[in-house]
């Protein structure tokens, strides 16, 4: 017989000004907790940031007397910025034991196409996280038995969690109603997400699925939950009875229209470093690069 499947509590957290769901994921038993995908708010224009949105997550964290064990990172996000490093110093700096920042091993596959455009030295990154899943690794969260799916084909960091009966899909799938994430940044692949995507879903149609963004709808609000058998049922780019080449050619289709996200380039070069900000310079202030005629 097999062991029985746990389902976490999931408490999801919308970042409005970037689309981004993060949630707040815990073991019922144990208090056992994992952060997935926390967001650093950012203002372009002025170049502020702030931890109103990373905050919350903590102070939700608090009120339900949970030790948060993990901070998760889905790959290395070009919509917005990290938070994972302020979370971590936050909650060592309140006494308790530091989370560990994971994320894929792809992670080196980004780094050596993106680091040495923004004059990234090796020290800067290869330290930054804590831990970096092996395809498939299983790990636990208390009583939780997760395990790291990896989902390459939006970039090759790409990881899917599934922690008990939940499973947080990062930029593989979207809501059914908005299909797929782009595959045309470097390392980007719509055949690679396609059997991405085949491989979630050979999971079971009733496991939970959390996904990364949504922008909601004219007809809805922002939304964050489905399920697998909803997934191969409706999804708009990718049902279960969709075959590779129909899906390549939508996807590639849609990719050539995009414009490159608007925080790509402030996001790429913190979320390299785990979410950790550049060290301030003589003057005590912080810079982020943007390379001039390189896109």
């Amino acid at each position: 017989m097999s062991p029985q499947v746990i389902s976490p509590q999931v408490v999801p957290f919308h970042h409005r000004e970037t689309g981004t769901w993060s949630y707040l994921v815990a073991d019922p038993a144990t208090r056992a907790a994992a952060i997935v995908d926390p967001v650093l708010d950012y203002d372009a224009r002025s170049g502020r940031t702030g931890l109103g949105s990373a905050q919350a997550l903590l102070d939700e964290a608090a009120r339900r007397e949970l030790r948060i064990d993990w901070l998760l990172e889905t790959h290395a996000h070009a919509d917005h910025l990290s938070a994972a490093h302020a979370l971590r110093e936050a909650i060592a700096a309140g006494g308790a034991t530091p989370p560990r920042i994971a994320i894929g091993r792809g992670i080196g596959e980004v780094r050596r196409v993106f680091a040495p455009l923004f004059g990234l030295a090796e020290t800067e990154t290869d330290a930054a996280f804590d831990h970096l899943f092996d395809d498939d690794e299983g790990f636990a969260i208390g009583d939780l038995q997760a395990r790291a799916i990896p989902v390459p084909g939006h970039t090759r960091d790409s990881l899917a969690y599934l922690i008990g009966d939940a499973l947080f899909t990062g930029d593989s799938l979207f809501l059914p109603d908005s299909g797929t994430a782009r595959c045309d940044f470097p390392g980007g692949s719509a055949a690679m997400l396609y059997r991405s995507i085949q491989t979630l879903y050979r999971l079971p149609d009733a496991t939970r699925v959390f996904v990364c963004h949504d922008y909601g709808k004219p007809e809805r609000e922002p939304a964050c939950e489905t399920t697998l058998g909803e997934q191969k049922r409706s999804n708009i780019h990718v049902r279960a009875d969709t075959g590779e080449a129909e899906f390549v050619a939508l996807r590639e289709q849609r990719d050539a229209g995009l414009q490159m996200p608007a925080l790509i380039l402030p996001a790429l070069q913190v979320n390299l470093r785990a979410g950790a900000l550049p060290e301030p310079e003589a003057n005590g202030v912080r810079y982020l690069k943007l390379p001039l005629d390189r896109f």
